[in-house]
């Protein structure tokens, strides 16, 4: 009755592995670091790059946008943040990597989308 579910399973000799295969191995592997490279390291660093340039870019009056999506006009440039006054009176510090763009007539000035 067991055999109606369970295929008997055949020994099979195989034949000796192929010479040259860890050549082939070693170069499919290098194709796929190139792959990965060039589609997820590579445009991943310019996008760092480009951030850090825009951080370095920003001075008092620059209107940005946060991670956060807080909109604010920069009252003040401080070492590592940026004082963001978000309304008329209300200031609030913000770290430097937490800007996530330029909006505004500074945006049209760096090539930036709104």
């Amino acid at each position: 009755m067991l055999d109606l579910f369970i295929g008997t399973a055949w020994a099979q000799s195989g034949g000796a592995a192929p010479a040259g295969g860890g050549a082939s191995m070693l170069l499919m592997f290098g194709m796929v670091f190139a792959i990965m490279y060039f589609l997820m390291i590579r445009p991943q660093n310019k996008r760092m790059q480009a951030h850090s340039a825009m951080v370095a870019a920003l001075k008092k009056g620059d209107e940005l946008v946060t991670v956060g999506g807080l909109h604010g006009r920069i009252h003040a440039v401080e070492e590592g943040a940026v004082v963001l006054e978000i309304a008329k009176g209300v200031r609030v510090s913000v770290d430097k990597d937490k800007v996530a763009r330029i909006a505004g007539a500074a945006a049209a000035d760096l090539g930036e989308s709104k």
